[in-house]
Parts: structure tokens; sequence; C-alpha cells
């Protein structure tokens, strides 16, 4: 009888190293270093092939910038490359805001697939991520991890397998099973009903080069410093600049709501907010006297910790999800920022 451990799957596209290729682009929190290790160790122990994961980031903190790398390859094809995926065969986009600040489609080909976790219509999406062509595929992946108590990551590793044509589902359950099975028990029927939904309800589309958008090449940007140009020990050469601060890239798809007829205007939200987001207005009471009042929130400051909402005693901010708002119209510009602009 055949096993996981005896079939070998087949592969149905390789680059000229013999590799199939995956790229996701996230931020930390939304387990796209999990995901890559559970490909790799799906399609290792469970599938017979040769596979390796990575993940790359800077600080390892929650909304920095995450990239996870994977390759799959024949059993009898050795993996030396271990530099970062440049042409992915599928990439995945964990976090739609990404796309503001991060480069996510360098080196995707017109053989490529792209999955984006998002509530959009691939036709809209393609037009956001000027996409040139190829496959392109949408899940609301975050919509699925909230209803199944489970995470990003999840639902996304579903429309992956579904993508790839190769990437066996049966196999990823068992990995799902055995990684959060060995600490988190409770959380594997609701990662696999996570799993399930991803792979069913991702929508992808191809959209053939029409020449409507460039092709994007992968660049590798050499550091900017060396031996020969370092500064002295000290010296700030790229100061963070406040009036171009955009922190929705950092967001995990959740955003505080206001209701200023709820508000008492107490101001211990202003407290707990890091980020200076609130901003207020001279105002008179009821009674004629001077008083502060919220005005609304900043919110391209606003990198969506929700600790404001969390003290909120009147309960006047709510949690609510990103993609259900239109964040641009609710936004309530700082004054500080016409200041830093003259």
């Amino acid at each position: 009888m055949e096993t996981a451990k005896t079939r070998i799957a087949a592969i149905p596209r390789k680059n000229q190293q013999g590799f199939f290729e995956i790229r996701m682009e996230s931020i930390g929190g939304l387990g796209a270093n999990v995901a890559g290790k559970i490909l790799a160790e799906t399609g290792v122990l469970g599938m017979g092939l040769n596979g390796s994961n990575f993940s790359s980031y800077g600080s390892e903190k929650k909304g920095a910038p995450v990239k996870a790398h994977v390759r799959l390859c024949d059993p009898d094809t050795p993996i030396r490359n271990n530099s970062p995926v440049e042409h992915p065969h599928i990439l995945a986009i964990f976090h739609e805001a990404l796309i503001k600040t991060v480069p996510v489609l360098q080196g995707v080909g017109p053989d490529s697939i792209v999955i984006m976790n998002t509530t959009k219509p691939p036709t809209e999406v393609r037009t956001i991520l000027k996409l040139h062509g190829g496959y392109l595929g949408c899940i609301d992946a975050l919509g699925i991890a909230i209803a199944e108590n489970s995470r990003v990551n999840i639902p996304m590793l579903g429309a992956i397998s579904k993508a790839s044509g190769f990437i066996e589902p049966e196999s990823l359950r068992e990995a799902i099973k055995k990684v959060f099975g060995r600490k988190y028990p409770q959380t594997v029927p609701g990662n696999l009903k996570a799993f399930e939904r991803g792979y069913h309800e991702v929508k992808i589309e191809l959209f053939p080069p029409d020449g409507k958008y460039p092709y994007q090449p992968f660049v590798r940007n050499p550091s900017r410093l060396g031996y020969m140009n370092q500064p002295i020990g000290g010296i700030v050469v790229s100061a963070g600049k406040t009036k171009e601060k955009d922190l929705s890239p950092s967001r995990t798809g959740f955003i505080p709501v206001l209701d200023l007829e709820t508000c008492t205007h107490c101001g211990e939200c202003d407290y707990a907010c890091p980020d200076y987001c609130f901003v207020w207005e001279k105002g008179v009471t009821k009674t004629g006297k001077e008083a502060i009042f919220l005005k609304g929130i900043d919110y391209q400051y606003c990198k969506g910790c929700l600790q404001c909402v969390w003290i909120c005693k009147p309960k006047a901010l709510t949690t609510g999800r990103e993609s259900d708002h239109n964040v641009e119209e609710m936004t309530v510009p700082h004054p500080f920022r016409e200041k830093l602009t003259k």
C-alpha cells in the first residue's frame, strides 16, 4: 500500500535550478514564518520531496515587515541555495497595506500566482497592485480567521495549496495537526476549518499581460554605508519624518472606531495612545466653560494596537475591521501636519 513516505509528488513547474518557490510577504504577528515551516514540513515529510524554508525580518516585533521563503524540489535535487526567493511561482501577500511601503511584486512574472488577503475582488486588486499579468487569487483570510478562531496564516495555507496544484491538502492537514497539536491542541479543530475554507473560498482569475502595468524586476539594493563612507558614530543619517509616517502596514487588520456621541472626552485614550493619534480642539461646554474636546483620530499614525479601546470606559472606542471602513474618510488630520509642510 502506498504511504506518504513512499509517495513522491510530481511538481508541475520548476525554475532552472529545479525548484518550486514560494515567497510570503507579511508583517510580524500574522504567522508567515510558521506557515513557511508548515509548507516545508509538508513537502519533505508528507510528500517525499526535498525542501527548505527560512524567514527574513528586522526587529522581531509585531507589525514589522516579514518575508518567508519556501523551496520544494524532487528528492534527487540538492538544495544549495539559501538566498531569498526572487522569482516566486506563488507570491502570498498576507497584508494588503504592505503594498504602500514594500515592493511586494518584485520578480513576479506572468507565470506566477499571486494570492492576497483581501475582501476585494481580483479585478479591483489587480488595479491596486498594478499587476502586469498572471493569475491573481483573493481570499478573506482575516474574516475566516476571526470566524474560526484561527490566524491569517492558516486560510492562506489553504489558498496556497489550491493555487499550487500539487501541494496536497491531506498532507497539509496532517502537518497542521502535528504543529499545533504539540502545544495548543485546543486550536486544531478551528485551524483545520480555517484551512478548509481557505482552500475552497479562494477566488483565482487569470489576467493576460496587456501592457497596462509594467513588469517589476527583482532588485537587490546594496548597502548604502560601508567602511569607506560610514559616518561618525552617533549620527542619525536617516531620521524619521513624522509628516510621512504611515503606520497602516503595521496594523493586523483592526482599527479603533470612535463614536463621538458616546465619548465623554475624558482623555484616557490620549494617555494610552503611544503614537498621539487623537486630535483635540478647544470648545465650550453647555455651561459656558472652556474645555478640550476630542475631534477624531488621525489614522495615518495609528498602528492598531487598540490600547485606546481597552482603556475606554464609556465604550466610545470599539474594535473594527479595517477593511469594513473607509479609513481615509474617517481620518481627522492632526494640526501639526500642516506645520510640518511649511
